[in-house]
C-alpha cells in the first residue's frame, strides 16, 4: 500500500496525518528529541520550542503540510510505515475506540448514530467536535481527540453527528475522581449549564459554537492560531451580550487557551488573546 499517498490524499482534505509503524506505535523520536532533550513539541505535558524537521513527538507531528509530508526527514518512516495515523483533534472530530463486542453493543445501546469505521478488533464511532482524550474510560473504550491518534481505517460509513454529552461526560466523570495521591488533570472543564445559570441559549447551542471554534484554532498547525483564538473568543463572547449572566464564558475562554496551547501558542499569549477577544465585545480589554 502506498501510504504517503493516503497520507496526501487526507492532508489536502484538511486532516493532520503521520505515518505509524506496523506495530501501530509511532515512530521514535530524532537524536535531537531523544528523551525530551528539545523540550519537546508544543502540545506534549512540556510545552516547547521544537522545530524538528522529523515525524517526532507522535501525534504531535501529525500535519497536513505536503511539503513536510514529502520531505527527506520523513521519507525513511514512510518507507518503514505499516499504517497511516491521523489526529483526530486537529480533524475537528473525536473517536470513540470501541475495541470489542461488548464494547460495540454498548455504544448502539447508549450513544447516538454517526460514522462508523470498522477496526480489527471493533469499531471507530467519529462524531463532529473535540474534547479531551482518554483511555478505558469504560471497558473496552477508549476516547481519542485532543493530544492522540488514531489509525486511519478508511472513510468508514454513515453520517457524522455531533459530538454528544454521553461521551463527554465518560472523560468529565474520569478526570472528577482522581487517584488518591494523583495529579489533578489540566484539562479544562467543559461548559456546564450549573455554573451559566443566566445564560438565555441551549446547551447545544453553546456547545455546537465552541466545537466549530476549537476546531478553526486547531486548523492553524503552523500559524496563525494566535489571531483564530482572538477571533473565537470574541465571537463567542459577541453571543452572550444580550444574556443577563452569569454565562460561565471563563470556562468557554479556557477551553479556548488549551485549543490555542495544543497548535504551539505560548499558554501566555493564548491567554491574552483570549481575554483580549472577549474584552473587546464586553469591555474590558486586558
Amino acid at each position: 500500500m502506498n501510504y504517503l499517498h493516503t497520507a496526501l490524499t487526507l492532508a489536502s482534505g484538511g486532516v493532520p496525518v503521520l505515518p505509524l509503524r506496523a506495530d501501530k506505535g509511532p515512530f521514535g523520536n530524532c537524536a535531537g528529541c531523544a528523551k525530551n532533550a528539545c523540550g519537546g513539541r508544543p502540545n506534549m505535558k512540556t510545552p516547547g520550542s521544537c522545530v524538528c524537521p522529523h515525524p517526532c513527538h507522535a501525534w504531535a507531528a501529525a500535519t497536513t503540510d505536503p511539503h513536510v509530508l514529502t520531505s527527506p526527514a520523513w521519507a525513511s518512516a514512510w518507507r518503514r510505515a505499516g499504517v497511516v495515523a491521523y489526529h483526530p483533534g486537529g480533524a475537528g472530530v473525536t473517536v470513540v475506540d470501541l475495541d470489542n463486542i461488548a464494547a460495540i453493543i454498548w455504544a448502539r445501546q447508549t450513544l447516538p448514530a454517526t460514522r462508523m469505521v470498522a477496526t480489527t478488533r471493533g469499531e471507530h464511532w467519529i462524531y463532529r467536535g473535540t474534547m479531551s482524550s482518554a483511555n478505558h474510560v469504560r471497558p473496552g473504550v477508549d476516547i481519542k481527540s485532543l493530544m492522540s491518534y488514531a489509525r486511519w481505517l478508511g472513510p468508514g460509513t454513515g453520517t457524522m453527528s455531533l459530538l454528544p454529552s454521553a461521551v463527554l461526560a465518560l472523560v468529565e466523570k474520569e478526570e472528577a475522581t482522581p487517584a488518591r495521591g494523583a495529579v489533578d488533570s489540566s484539562t479544562p472543564a467543559r461548559w456546564d449549564r450549573s455554573v451559566a445559570t443566566g445564560c438565555r441559549h441551549t446547551d447545544t447551542y453553546v456547545r455546537t459554537g465552541l466545537d466549530r471554534g476549537l476546531a478553526r484554532i486547531l486548523a492553524h498547525r503552523e500559524t496563525g492560531a494566535g489571531a483564530a483564538a482572538y477571533g473565537v473568543a470574541r465571537f463567542l463572547a459577541k453571543q452572550h451580550t444580550a444574556c443577563p449572566g452569569p454565562c460561565a464564558l471563563d470556562s468557554l475562554g479556557e477551553q479556548i487557551i488549551d485549543a490555542a496551547v495544543s497548535v504551539g501558542v505560548p499558554e501566555s499569549y493564548a491567554r491574552r488573546a483570549v481575554t483580549n477577544g472577549m474584552g473587546a465585545v464586553l469591555g474590558a480589554i486586558a
